[in-house]
């Protein structure tokens, strides 16, 4: 900037440059503290230059020179090198900061490399703008993330608050003895609900700290590119650091929800030896955690149907989402097991069994059984794919026999005791699950339980279900 610029710039009085500068009727300008001291020692208000006598005693502000003093003492003082009060020319790429010619020169500076301040300045501006982007995409993953957890612990609530009354309910039904092991079964639900809502609100409150962080991190550095080059430059290393100390949150985990099927599964069957006629045991529980979400497991886990509308349930890891379908609880491992489905109601099914585990696309890696589509019956592997059966009677039951260890399934009609297909499929995994899809009313029979059948077991020998394990783990 010129000298003579410069000139224009400084009040009269104090001959340094304007501060809260003001104009008066002749068009001079002052620092308005300069024309207060000055008036103080004159008698008669008088200009300072012309002598003329002022007609007002708050004259008003000069803003445009107030703002062109200021841009020219911010723009001064950021160009000058605060060693050498040489303009800073060149931008160190190794230390990161601007330098004048005579810093280059310098010792701190040997064989480092530079850049024109305006070269660097367009340079890092641009590099710091994508990671701005990057923030901002990842900033708006960490708030979808929040928003599942918010819709997963809300879905719990429920899940317990639905659980707990149907446990209730049950055990409302099998006399006042029992009242203990009602109260066994309630305590270790809401131990399991405040376990994991104690770990969905720590996830939740780091999530909103971390959108809280990062979003100050991304005010604080588009603050830092709305800056002059050189002053950009001064805060660019800082801003460099800020962005890059954002640590990556995980995902949703699997077994965040209330494990309802734990709680209720053959919850009757679990005390059936004092109570066994007044309960039934189900062979398989059907899990609500990988329901798709247009089914509606029915309030004791052994019916299915399909809703009028899609439920609002929280996209968890175990869940269905590209068939119409939903698992069992747990998963056969290994020796022989049979269930039995009433499918009267249903025009549309597939009853089978399914490698344990949902997939990226929202299906069990491989299913087999029996499907009834459009009137005529199939029966085949997801993989190997569907055979016609050639068949014509219409099925009431079905029922379907595991024999792990051979890798055998077999379908067959309960009401005349007569196979209908039998499929060999060398599998890979260690645990299938009992598999159900529908597009209308199914139901799982219960089993008949009678001193009998644990007779026929022999000694030694347990009840089937302790073959099982469970696939879920808190």
């Amino acid at each position: 900037m010129s000298l003579i610029m410069c000139l224009d710039l400084c009040c009269p009085v104090c001959q340094d440059v304007f501060r809260d500068p003001v104009v008066l009727s002749c068009s001079h300008s002052f620092c308005k503290l300069c024309l207060q001291d000055w008036w103080k020692e004159k008698p008669i208000k008088g200009f300072p230059l012309c002598k003329r006598k002022s007609s007002k005693d708050d004259p008003p502000l000069n803003l445009v020179l107030k703002n062109v003093c200021e841009s020219f003492l911010f723009t001064g003082s950021e160009s000058i090198c605060v060693l050498h009060s040489e303009k800073l020319k060149l931008f160190c790429l190794d230390h990161l900061e601007p330098v004048c010619l005579i810093c280059r020169d310098s010792h701190k500076h040997k064989d480092h490399r530079f850049r024109p301040i305006d070269e660097a300045a367009q340079q890092n501006k641009k590099e710091l703008e994508a990671t701005v982007k990057t923030l901002k995409d990842k900033l708006q993953v960490y708030i979808d993330l929040k928003a599942k957890c918010d819709g997963a612990a809300k879905h719990m609530e429920v899940q317990a608050r639905h659980t707990e009354r149907q446990i209730q309910d049950q055990f409302k039904k099998l006399h006042h003895f029992l009242w203990e092991e009602e109260e066994s079964k309630i305590r270790a639900l809401r131990e399991e609900e405040e376990q994991k809502r104690q770990r969905m609100k720590e996830k939740i409150e780091v999530l909103s700290r971390e959108i809280e962080a990062l979003s100050e991190t991304i005010q604080s550095t588009e603050d830092d590119l709305r800056h002059q080059h050189v002053s950009f430059l001064h805060k660019y290393k800082t801003a460099v650091e800020r962005v890059q100390q954002r640590p990556p949150l995980d995902a949703l985990g699997s077994g965040a929800l209330i494990d309802q099927a734990k709680h209720l599964g053959n919850l009757g069957f679990n005390i059936w030896n004092r109570m066994k006629d007044l309960v039934s045991y189900s062979p398989v529980v059907l899990d609500p955690n990988t329901t798709h979400e247009i089914l509606v497991v029915s309030e004791d886990l052994t019916s299915v149907t399909r809703g009028e509308e899609k439920q609002r349930v929280p996209e968890n890891p175990e869940r269905i989402r590209y068939s119409f379908s939903v698992l069992d609880s747990e998963g056969f491992s290994s020796g022989t097991h049979g269930w039995e489905v009433d499918v009267t109601d249903s025009e549309t099914w597939i009853l089978g069994a399914a490698t344990e585990g949902v997939e990226g696309a929202g299906t069990p890696s491989e299913m087999w059984g029996m499907w009834l589509l459009k009137g005529r019956y199939s029966a085949g592997t997801q993989t190997a794919g569907f055979s016609l059966l050639r068949v014509k009677k219409v099925f009431q039951r079905i029922r379907v026999n595991l024999d792990f260890d051979r890798r055998k399934l077999s379908l067959s009609d309960p009401v005349t005791n007569t196979n209908i297909h039998t499929i060999s499929h060398n599998f890979t995994g260690n645990t299938l699950c009992p598999f159900v899809s529908t597009v209308g009313p199914l139901h799982v029979a219960p089993l008949k339980i009678c001193l009998k059948l644990e007779q026929l077991r022999g000694p030694g020998s347990g009840p089937k279900q302790e073959q099982k394990h469970s696939r879920k783990k808190s």
